[in-house]
């Protein structure tokens, strides 16, 4: 059986899910109500890539193809548009915005070709801003860095990473400055900016910045778990233990790796 054999094979399981003598369930979803389970598949597929599990990743990749099947098939029973469509589309849009391998465009690094994506698309959406179409609901660290990466695609960046990191000492002394003056709108504001600037060294050295707090969150919660298990056999609550105690297990269980 050929993939697109077995790609139409699940079109028609979910046709069938939905269609008379179906699954209740699945025949009274809409594409809103989809919506909420889609992104927890998205949100396991990056679990499962963190963790570099791949017997994980190929189970999630095919949940969210099939939210895609399921997707398409709601918008067929609407008389919305057809799934040979959606495949139509994505198809000329990939050959459209590769000029520099279906066209006459060059392309000597990957910048240059994302460079070509972004040209290319902010023509075809008539966009009035180079930095329209960045969804305003992603999260804030991932839209800042797909703000700074459109930016810098018509040069509005810099040359060297020293820029960046004399942006970081100036952002990071005008929080203290703001800190000193006691007005928390101030405060916030420079904290956002810091943080705006610290990602931008991340895009600079082109480190997602979402993935690298994601796994720093996932060490510390770790290391911290490790001092709760460690004060437990210590049979101390770990209300009652110090700082200083605290922090003497951290350093053991940062140095031991």
């Amino acid at each position: 059986m050929t993939v697109g054999e077995k790609f139409e094979k699940l079109v028609q399981i979910v046709e069938r899910l939905r269609g008379p003598g179906g699954c209740p369930w699945d025949q009274e979803q809409t594409h809103a109500s989809l919506l909420p389970y889609f992104l927890e598949e998205a949100y396991e597929v990056i679990e499962a890539v963190d963790q570099e599990n791949w017997s994980a990743l190929r189970e999630e990749l095919g949940d969210i193809i099939l939210h895609m099947v399921f997707q398409a098939d709601i918008a067929r029973q609407d008389s919305e548009f057809e799934m040979g469509a959606v495949l139509d589309d994505i198809s000329a849009k990939m050959i459209r915005r590769h000029p520099h391998v279906f066209g006459d465009s060059g392309a000597d690094a990957a910048f240059h070709a994302k460079q070509n994506w972004e040209a290319t698309k902010h023509r075809e959406k008539r966009r009035a801003s180079r930095l329209d179409g960045v969804p305003v609901t992603l999260p804030a660290l991932i839209r800042a860095q797909r703000l700074q990466e459109k930016a810098s695609y018509v040069g509005f960046d810099w040359d060297q990473v020293d820029g960046i990191w004399d942006k970081i000492h100036e952002e990071l002394a005008e929080v203290r400055e703001a800190e000193s003056g006691e007005i928390q709108a101030n405060l916030e504001e420079e904290i956002g900016d810091l943080l705006f600037a610290v990602i931008n060294l991340a895009r600079f050295y082109k480190i997602p910045a979402e993935d690298a707090l994601r796994k720093t969150n996932r060490k510390f919660t770790d290391r911290f778990r490790q001092i709760e298990e460690e004060l437990k056999r210590r049979g101390k609550p770990i209300e009652e233990a110090t700082l200083t105690e605290m922090d003497e297990i951290w350093e053991r269980i940062k140095t031991e790796g």
